[in-house]
């Protein structure tokens, strides 16, 4: 037991090389591993297999900080990204009100343009009016206006757009205008026929495409195509404005009059602006303003105009021969008397009865005019 105790007891140095050997060995390792490496490269080699090795563990222990890293990033890109997308949108949809804005001023201004191209030479200014409300039905052809008292507009004022006549207003508030269209049943325009200068009334038949024209006799120079053009008559609207253009002539052998149908030039049911019209009064073509109250012109002084004249008195009728002679059959001054033969008889008024049958003479004159005067 001892000697097996001692051997199992005695240092390994005897057994293997000493330090130095070892030193020695590995040394000698080294310089050659240097030597190939200077000459073949071979670490190279060896480096790039431990590289590739190492790589994903090296990607496993710094993956957790990464990826905290990439999803930190990410939030953050999605809302500066968002922030921007909103952004974006805020400014595009600036963009397309701005657009939208100028575009509606463009086609306002076209259409303020040309309602002042076709005003006529007889209007003094306008005042342009945006509709507010509209109202077409068959009984009921009227517009609302945006245009009030407050902006001068007047009853009766004449409302045209760039193509054809409108209608006049009924109604007028502070801020705001009834307008009834020349569609309207309740209304009639004085036209004339341009071609040949027939004048004629134009009545609404509750449709904003139509007119009819029904004082118009069978025989009248009229055919499809004709343009109708305002009168003058009336006192509201100027003489020579477009109307509307003659789109059917029906006669009828049997019927006096004809039946002539017309459609209004201006696009009533989709206007947006309409034009309130002032006229110089000073104008050839100016509407000639008339009362309501008697319907006369209102021309001239009315200090001038002739006065009412009170019944004249009527005068006696002249006198029948037999009753101009006195009571005594004597002849008048001055004048030759009468034959002999007539004078014998002149002691017979000196009776007492001659008196009273003088004296009812007068009377029976003086009544007679009254039964005369029929006459």
């Amino acid at each position: 037991m001892a000697a097996f105790g001692t051997a199992a007891s005695r240092p390994l140095q005897g057994r293997g090389g000493s330090s130095g050997f070892h030193f020695t060995l590995y040394a000698t390792l080294a310089v050659v591993a240097m030597y190939l490496d200077q000459r073949e490269h071979y670490l190279e080699q060896a480096r790039y297999v431990l590289q590739a090795a190492a790589y994903p563990i090296q990607l496993a222990v710094s993956s957790p900080q990464a990826a905290w890293a990439w999803i930190r990033e990410s939030f953050a890109t999605r809302e500066r990204l968002q922030a921007e997308n909103a952004r974006l949108r805020t400014r595009a949809r600036d963009l397309e009100l701005r657009a939208m804005r100028y575009e509606d001023l463009a086609r306002e201004n076209g259409e303020l343009r040309g309602l002042r191209a076709a005003l006529p030479p007889v209007a003094d200014r306008w005042l342009p009016a945006e509709i507010v409300n509209v109202q077409l039905s068959n009984l009921r052809q009227r517009l609302l206006l945006d245009r009030g008292a407050s902006n001068g507009v007047f009853k009766a004022q004449a409302v045209v757009d760039d193509r054809g006549l409108i209608g006049q207003t009924t109604h007028v508030g502070p801020w705001s205008a009834e307008v009834i269209l020349i569609t309207d049943p309740e209304h009639a325009v004085p036209v004339r026929v341009e071609r040949t200068g027939l004048r004629t009334i134009a009545v609404g038949a509750g449709d904003a495409a139509l007119l009819a024209l029904p004082y118009l006799p069978a025989n009248a120079d009229i055919k499809d195509g004709d343009l109708l053009v305002t009168s003058g008559l009336g006192g509201v609207f100027p003489a020579g404005y477009p109307v509307a253009r003659v789109t059917e002539v029906h006669r009828d052998a049997v019927q006096p009059l004809a039946q002539v149908r017309a459609a209004p030039l201006a696009h009533i049911d989709t206007d947006g602006e309409v034009m309130l019209v002032w006229f110089r009064a000073d104008h050839p073509a100016a509407p000639a303003p008339a009362s309501p109250a008697s319907g006369e012109l209102r021309r001239g002084n009315a200090a001038m105009q002739p006065q009412a004249v009170g019944p004249q008195a009527p005068q006696p009728a002249a006198e029948p021969p037999a009753k101009a002679a006195g009571p005594a059959g004597a002849a008048p001054r001055g004048k030759p008397s009468a034959a002999p033969a007539e004078a014998t008889p002149a002691p017979k008024p000196k009776s007492p009865p001659q008196p009273a049958a003088v004296t009812p003479a007068p009377q029976a004159e003086l009544a007679s005019p009254p039964q005369k005067d029929p006459e």
